[in-house]
């Protein structure tokens, strides 16, 4: 029996120690991924906020070229006013497609 005690004792420790290491493990992995998916988020928002601002100077400067072309400035940005209409419609209708990548991916980043 003295024998058994002394065989368990040890092997409760070690178990014990392999549990608190396996969930040190856990935490250290998932602040791990959240870094890198916070990182990755910011950068791109960054990136569409810089894309953002040069698109809308380039629209303006467009919009003003057209205006300019039909003799009143107004016709460029409805001109560029419509496209944008017609953009939106087609990006509201693929919506579920760019939503379920959108999904797929951020779950493979999660998971790899």
């Amino acid at each position: 029996m003295e024998i058994a005690a002394n065989i368990i004792g040890p092997l409760l420790e070690k178990a014990a120690a392999y549990g608190k290491t396996n969930i040190e493990l856990s935490r250290l992995k998932s602040m791990d991924k959240l870094a890198d998916i916070s990182s990755t988020m910011f950068s791109r928002l960054l990136q569409v906020f810089m894309v953002s601002f040069f698109i809308f100077g380039l629209n303006i400067a467009i919009a003003l070229w057209l205006g300019e072309i039909l003799g009143k400035n107004y016709y460029g940005f409805f001109i560029i006013a419509s496209f944008y209409a017609i953009a939106g419609i087609i990006l509201f209708m693929v919506h579920p497609l760019i939503k379920a990548r959108l999904n797929n991916s951020l779950i493979q980043q999660i998971l790899n």
